[in-house]
Formats: structure tokens, sequence, C-alpha cells
């Protein structure tokens, strides 16, 4: 519940659907188990190709993780900067479930090693707490000041949202510099030497099977012994 965009409901959800998250070796099995995770086609040495989501598992856990990341989007933090980078390749579906993904992956890390969410905003998390122990049937106690009376002061909010602004101008900043430093798959073949497509007409690849014949009388050249 410390995760932007998820609360009581979302919270049990998605415990009810996985029971023990220990039986999940990675949170890459988590996501195939809520169905989370594209399908993947390939045939021979084809590249492989993605497509829509699996939809195995839990509907009802896949669709809570689909509306928390709807609100994550809309709040400040390194969720919003994931899902608009993946929205300006992808388009606003895709980046919404693969944000839903992100948060099944966050709740399996959060879990097993039993920590909170970095980034909370901490009078929103006691807020969600306290709304909690009130549906639970624990008394009001009005006029006294309880653990989520920070949450309705201005100031506390105010402090609490420009740190997670600060936390996603870092993200954007982090991804932005590695995607500097990272080099395209043209320049990677170009300086490793490889070969980026074989011609499979033309000149060039007559010249590929066969090298032309001034050239050919040059190489036996070189190769006859002295």
């Amino acid at each position: 519940m410390s995760i932007p965009g998820v609360d009581a409901t979302v919270a049990l959800s998605i415990v009810a659907a996985v029971g023990d998250f220990s039986r999940f070796s990675s949170p890459n099995r988590l996501v195939s188990y809520l169905g989370l995770n594209p399908r993947v086609r390939q045939s021979g040495g084809q590249p492989a190709s993605h497509g829509r989501i699996t939809k195995q598992g839990r509907a009802h856990a896949r669709g809570m993780l689909v509306e928390a990341a709807w609100v994550a989007t809309k709040t400040p933090g390194p969720l919003r900067a994931f899902f608009e980078r993946v929205r300006t390749r992808r388009g606003m579906q895709i980046a919404v479930v693969a944000t839903a993904r992100k948060l099944a992956c966050l709740c399996w890390h959060m879990i097993t090693r039993e920590e909170d969410y970095h980034f909370e905003r901490t009078s929103l998390t006691a807020q969600k707490l306290r709304k909690l122990q009130l549906r639970a049937g624990m008394p009001s106690r009005e006029g006294q000041k309880g653990t989520a009376a920070a949450y309705n002061l201005k100031d506390v909010r105010a402090r609490e949202r420009a740190i997670t602004e600060q936390a996603e101008q870092a993200c954007r900043k982090l991804v932005a510099d590695w995607q500097e430093k990272t080099p395209s798959k043209e320049g990677a073949a170009a300086t490793n030497g490889a070969r980026l497509s074989r011609p499979s007409t033309g000149q060039a690849a007559r010249q590929e099977k066969a090298p032309h014949p001034a050239l050919r009388s040059g190489i036996d050249h070189a190769h006859t012994p002295a």
C-alpha cells in the first residue's frame, strides 16, 4: 500500500490471487502467473516477435493492477516517468500494461525483501492504513490527533510531492544518460566489425559468392608458396 495507486482493495486482491510470494523464484514468474507477459512467437532462426499479453491466470488481480497503474501514471514519481517513456514509443494502452507489469515486479521485490516502496509518500500511506482500520471496525477517535493527521496539512503534502517530483526527474535523467552512452544497433555492429545484412540479389551478392577474377588472381598469388 506504500506504492502510489495501490489501496487496500488492490493489495488484498493481489495477495488473495498470489498467496505465498516466495513460491515464485523471480518477479518474471509472478508476471507470467498474472498473465501480464507478452506472447512470444518465433519460427526457426527468425527474430522473435512479441504480441499481446497472455491474459492467463487471475483476471481480477490483473485488472486491479491495471487500474492501479492508471492512478500511478498521474502521480509524480519514477512510475510516471516509466509510463511516459513507454508511451512515446508504443502508445498509451501498451504503456499502462507495462506499468501494471512493473507494479507486479515491485510487489514481488517488496514482499520478498519485507521493504516499503522507496519513493512512498509517508502521510498518504498513513491515511490508507487509517482508512483500512476504520473499515475493519476500529473506533474513529474524533477530535484526537492520529497517525494520519499529517496528510491534512497542505505543507506536508506539498513537500512530499516535491520529493517525488525530484525522484521522477532523476529517473528521467538516468535513462537519458544511459541512452546516450548505449550505442545503436548499427553503431555497435560497425564497431564490432559485424555485417548488418547479407544482400540476396544484385552485384553485391554475386561478389560475396565469388570474388572478381582480378581479385582471385591476387589472392591466389598471395597464397602461392615462395
